[in-house]
């Protein structure tokens, strides 16, 4: 149904369709016809960025595609700066200066400059070619050289409008593209763009790549200084403090240590372990044997203890030294010295009554000797072991401060190694070669298929869309009542038929009827009427007076209770139409009737003078600001129309709008049944809405609604 409605606005609007379209396709016709041929050259340049056998340089020459693809949006944005488009524009405009075969003719303000202007401006050029330089537009001379430019269509926003700059594909190329109306001028623009990127880019490169090198020279320089100065720091430090190797040092100072706790630990044991051996000899000896043993040995006794004196004094000169050979050398003479002497003394006991004794008191003898030697190997070594301790102890702190420096040599090494390596890479790298090179010149070539018949076909259908899309919006904004189905279902209320729009003034109702005269929508508006008075007969019943009223003003009224009338006279039926717009008396003005509403209900007129010899008679009025119970009361109003229904078949009341409130729901008070008429194309907004819920809380009286001015067409057939 949407889609109906729609081509139904389509089919109304036909001619914007196709007037619109064809206005544009003219326009652009006479814009396009003198157009010059096109010719478009293309160049070619190699980036080595994707190119494996030019990553030669690098340990691993694969990269992330996404990198990649930033590295060339960067190229072609490099392209693009306006620095390069104004050497090509300097270019071109002292090729069109100096040649005799100019690119493109000499502009208006070119002409009308003389000959010393172009000469300097021909200077100008130059000169910022060989520097490099844009023109600077602050300076008055050198705006208006450029303003040369701009008449010449040389300036860079114009060419770059007309290049295009693209990578093929995920390939190691770049295209470069430019069209204009001169085969020579597309290369000549092309491969001068291209020779003034790569130099460009070449100096670029170049001049970051020696920045670099010299920086990681100056880098490496501070980084060598350090490392030295460091390093000297931990030499002097260990020349200072007489270390050589802190780590031997330490460990051959543990492993001392250890062995001389070691020892005094087993001195101690055998300490014990003599001093109970020989406490448990004396035990088996009674007071005489020990009188008898010590008046025996009492001489040897001292020599014993005399080498034992010695060998505790060799003992402890032996620990002190290390253990020295010679010492314990020395150590063995007087232990086998002293072995000699306790032998003496035991040989002394063989004629003693105790010689039963002897091997006890051998033992005796060199358990004595044992723990003589024992104690005295105690007090050297913890002297000796007290000694390692503290010089141990004094390593500690050039331990740390030693681990320090050398932390600081380590980590000064490995960062001039990191710069040295970086600083070898980068200046291998400024001595190659930039990469980038054409690899494909720009030639002229041929020229275009023409735009022009393509220009024009786009025109027309983007006109043609356009048209489309705005009716669309009309169509999709459009709030308006279109058909009868629209109106039942926006106002929950019964439509009894639709009227066909119509030309009052072409219509005349008398021939209509009486007649058959009329066209084809003549006719059906005829067809249809009778169609509304079957369905208001069908409501009405045996009731007879029907108020028809409107939304607001000029919706039909007028036409449509006449059209009833005549249409109830057709079936026999005596008809009276009360002209009850008192705003608007169009009836009256229409049927130039000379009998009104104020004077019957005055009584100054009589029954017979109303009814006419046809069978619709016409009540008319006067006009004026003012409403039925206004001009007279309701009392006097219902008795008089009562009286007209016992003479009349059907009276047929035309009421002011639903706008004017009180002037059209009096005529609805008196009313046994109303009709509405609605205009199609209009909406029910704003006031209206209170009018149609007015009307349907009126329940039974109100019959329905009349659909008028419906537009008749292909999508709208006209009822036979």
């Amino acid at each position: 149904m949407e889609l109906q409605k729609f081509l139904l606005l389509l089919y109304k609007r036909k001619y914007i369709l196709v007037i619109v379209p064809m206005i544009a396709v003219f326009i652009t016709y006479f814009l396009v016809r003198k157009l010059p041929d096109t010719f478009k050259s293309r160049s070619r340049i190699s980036t080595g960025l994707v190119d494996q056998s030019q990553q030669f340089l690098e340990k691993n020459s694969g990269q992330d595609e996404n990198k990649a693809s930033q590295q060339f949006s960067n190229l072609i944005e490099m392209n693009r700066l306006k620095r390069n488009f104004d050497q090509v524009s300097f270019h071109l405009m002292v090729h069109d200066l100096t040649s005799n075969k100019p690119f493109r003719p000499q502009s208006k303000l070119l002409k009308e400059i003389g000959p010393d202007a172009r000469a300097h401006a021909l200077e100008v050029f130059k000169a910022h070619i060989a520097s490099k330089q844009p023109l600077s537009l602050f300076d008055k001379d050198q705006f208006g050289i450029n303003q040369l430019l701009i008449s010449m269509g040389y300036d860079e926003a114009t060419l770059q409008k007309k290049i295009f700059i693209y990578r093929v594909n995920n390939s190691d190329f770049i295209d470069f593209e430019y069209e204009s109306e001169n085969p020579f001028l597309s290369a000549f623009v092309i491969n001068t763009l291209i020779d003034e990127f790569i130099d460009f880019y070449s100096n670029y490169i170049k001049g970051n790549q020696e920045k670099a090198v010299n920086f990681l020279d100056m880098l490496m320089k501070k980084k060598f200084d350090s490392l030295s100065a460091k390093t000297r720091l931990l030499r002097d430090y260990k020349i200072r403090n007489r270390v050589l190797n802190l780590n031997e040092q330490a460990k051959s100072l543990y492993m001392q240590i250890a062995d001389f706790e070691s020892r005094l630990q087993v001195a101690k044991k055998d300490v014990e372990s003599f001093e109970g051996a020989i406490k448990g000899i004396d035990q088996k000896f009674s007071p005489q044997d020990r009188r008898y043993l010590e008046s025996v040995v009492v001489d040897i006794n001292q020599s014993v203890l005399a080498t034992r004196e010695r060998l505790r004094v060799v003992t402890n000169d032996l620990v002190k030294s290390n253990f020295d050979p010679r010492i314990k050398q020395k150590q063995d003479s007087l232990k086998a010295l002293l072995e000699q002497q306790v032998l003496q003394s035991t040989d002394r006991l063989l004629v003693s009554p105790l010689a039963n004794k002897q091997l006890l008191v051998q033992q005796r003898f060199n358990l004595e000797i044992a723990l003589d030697q024992s104690k005295s190997s105690i007090t050297p070594l913890s002297d000796e072991l007290r000694r390692l301790n503290e010089k141990f102890d004094m390593l500690v702190p050039h331990e740390a401060l030693i681990q320090n420096y050398e932390g600081l040599v380590d980590v000064a090494g490995k960062e001039y190694l990191d710069i040295q390596n970086r600083f070898n890479q980068t200046s291998l790298e400024s001595s190659m070669t930039v990469q980038l090179r054409q690899i494909e010149m720009a030639m002229p070539g041929p020229a275009q298929p023409s735009k022009k018949l393509i220009l024009v076909a786009l025109a027309g259908i983007i006109s043609f869309i356009f048209c489309l899309a705005a009716l669309f919006v009309i169509f999709y904004l459009d709030d308006s009542i279109q058909n009868a189905t629209d109106l039942a279902n926006k106002t929950n209320l019964s439509v009894l038929a639709y009227l066909p729009y119509i030309n009052t003034s072409m219509l005349d109702l008398t021939n209509l009827w009486k007649n058959g005269e009329g066209n084809k929508v003549t006719i059906a508006f005829k067809n249809l009427l009778r169609s509304l008075r079957f369905e208001i007969e069908r409501e009405m019943g045996h009731k007879k007076q029907l108020v028809i009223t409107s939304l607001s003003d000029g919706e039909g009224k007028t036409l449509i209770s006449l059209g009833l009338a005549y249409a109830y006279s057709m079936v026999n039926k005596r008809v009276l139409v009360i002209d009850g717009n008192f705003d608007q008396p169009t009836i009256t003005a229409t049927t130039g009737t000379n009998c009104y509403l104020e004077d019957y209900l005055k009584n100054r007129i009589t029954l017979s003078e109303i009814i006419k010899e046809g069978r619709v008679s016409v009540l008319g009025n006067r006009g004026g600001d003012t409403s039925i119970f206004e001009f007279c009361d309701e009392s006097i109003v219902k008795p008089k129309l009562a009286f007209l229904r016992d003479v009349f078949d059907i009276i047929i009341i035309e009421a002011p709008a639903m706008d004017k409130l009180n002037k059209s729901r009096e005529w609805i008070v008196l009313a046994d049944k109303v009709v509405a008429i609605f205009a199609a194309g209009s909406t029910i907004k704003n006031g209206k809405k209170q009018s149609v819920e007015y009307l349907n809380d009126l329940g039974d009286s109100f019959a329905g609604w009349a659909l008028n001015k419906l537009i008749i067409n292909r999508l709208n057939k006209i009822p036979k």
